[in-house]
């Protein structure tokens, strides 16, 4: 190597270590300025607290508390904020400040407000207050929910009648009963359940009382709820393990339908449930049965198309009671009800479900679609002198005007009704109050809210 570039990396090394020491100078001086500004400040920094996780690992330091929602109990008036966020040695002139006790878990839906002198204010705290109780009844407000599920009913039914016929009057002719009849006599709640309403009121009011809009209302609101108020115990799916339910109706009721939303709120509720596609006569009701068992995670069991359903159901209730089901629900084929041989079929299928689990089922509904009007009553006399039925379910009273047909249902057959269905969503299944229901159908929807 030639003296000239010997020199010339002596002269790069030496500027590399110039530059380095220069720079290391700047930086001591620099940080001896900021003690100095905070000594002369009086703010000097605590000195935290170290603590080793490990014999090995590095020293850690506490972690900081949130500033942003501190609780107000442990805040300190006279503590000034501090002006710096960054961690500087403690000045040997400056008295040593004590760590603030660590804050409790609570955080403050704001950030306390600072004065003009830096201190933080301490807020007086108010205790939590209960919420007012509801002052709404339950029963109105599921009157409320059931009330869209009847409009065509109370609006153009024989509820609509009732209503232009007391409209605007403070009192009624004598002969106001001739008109109730009228009106009766033509709504779906069937003959003799009419006949029996008109010859209570003829007897049951006074002559003054006939001549009141609000008191042959009442009356008739009355007896309608005493009607539909069976005495019979609500439905318990725990009373047995597992619970065998059996539906039964014509094509085209809403069995199906009602069986997926039944299920659906079983498995909601925790329970194991299992669906039997026993209507194997109509392939598009076990394809249906098996989209809703999908849905729901209940387990179905379904047979081949034109299968024996009575095979089907045994097989599903001997699976509900080897895989611990807390309910079977069992479909079951709906041709017309004017068919002997379909009820023979119900019949062979209730025996075998006996034989499957000796005193099942334990209920058996009849489905009935609302929009049948006064021949519904007509097919819940056969099924019921056909089969042991022991509850009602009515369907789609949100798609017609002869929602009374469940006052002639009930009052000629003495069957409780169980579910009714007010639309096509799952919590549109809705299981039957009769005091809900009559309010529902009675009352003007603005005295709902």
């Amino acid at each position: 190597m030639s003296p000239t570039e010997l020199y010339e990396l002596l002269g790069v090394v030496g500027g590399v270590l110039g530059t380095g020491v220069l720079g290391f100078w700047l930086v001591r001086r620099a940080r001896a300025a900021r003690r100095r500004q905070i000594d002369e400040a009086g703010e000097a920094r605590p000195t935290l607290p170290r603590r080793r996780s490990s014999a090995s690992a590095p020293e850690e330091l506490p972690e900081e508390e949130p500033s942003e929602a501190p609780a107000l109990e442990a805040l300190e008036v006279d503590t000034p904020a501090p002006v710096f966020p960054v961690r500087a040695p403690v000045s040997a002139a400056s008295p040593a400040v004590a760590p603030r006790p660590p804050a409790p878990a609570r955080v403050l839906p704001f950030a306390p407000a600072t004065s003009s002198s830096g201190a933080v204010p301490v807020l007086p705290l108010e205790k939590p207050t209960a919420p007012a109780a509801a002052v709404t009844p339950r029963k109105k407000k599921d009157a409320v929910a059931l009330a869209p599920g009847l409009a065509r009913t109370r609006s153009t039914g024989f509820i609509a009648g009732l209503g232009a016929l007391f409209a605007g009057r403070k009192e009624l002719d004598p002969s106001i009963v001739d008109g109730i009849e009228k009106v009766l006599l033509t709504a779906d709640i069937g003959v003799r359940t009419s006949q029996r309403l008109l010859e209570e009121i003829r007897t049951s009011l006074s002559r003054k009382e006939l001549t009141n809009p609000d008191a042959v209302w009442a009356f008739l609101r009355q007896r309608s709820a005493q009607v539909l108020a069976q005495d019979v115990r609500p439905i318990d799916f725990a009373a047995h393990k597992p619970f065998v339910l059996l539906t039964i109706g014509v094509n085209g009721s809403g069995k199906t339908t009602t069986i997926g939303k039944l299920a659906a709120k079983l498995v909601a509720s925790g329970k194991k449930v299992t669906l039997a596609a026993g209507d194997t006569f109509r392939a598009a009701a076990a394809e249906q049965l098996e989209i809703w068992a999908g849905r729901t995670g209940a387990a179905l069991v379904r047979g081949k198309e034109g299968a024996d359903p009575s095979s089907v159901i045994f097989d599903a209730v001997k699976r509900g009671v080897g895989d611990g089901a807390d309910v079977v629900i069992a479909d079951t084929a709906g041709r017309l009800h004017t068919k002997t041989d379909l009820m023979q079929e119900l019949q062979k299928v209730r025996r075998v479900i006996d034989k499957a689990c000796p005193g099942a089922p334990h209920e058996t509904w009849l489905v009935i679609d609302a929009t049948s009007g006064q021949n519904a009553i007509a097919q819940a006399q056969i099924f019921t002198q056909a089969m042991q039925v022991t509850g009602i379910v009515l369907t789609k009273l949100d798609g017609t005007a002869k929602g009374g047909v469940i006052l002639g249902i009930v009052d000629q057959l003495k069957l409780p009704v169980r579910y009714v269905g007010i639309g096509e969503r799952v919590e549109d299944l809705r299981e039957f109050d009769a005091e809900e229901f009559v309010e529902a159908l009675f009352e003007p929807p603005a005295l709902l809210q």
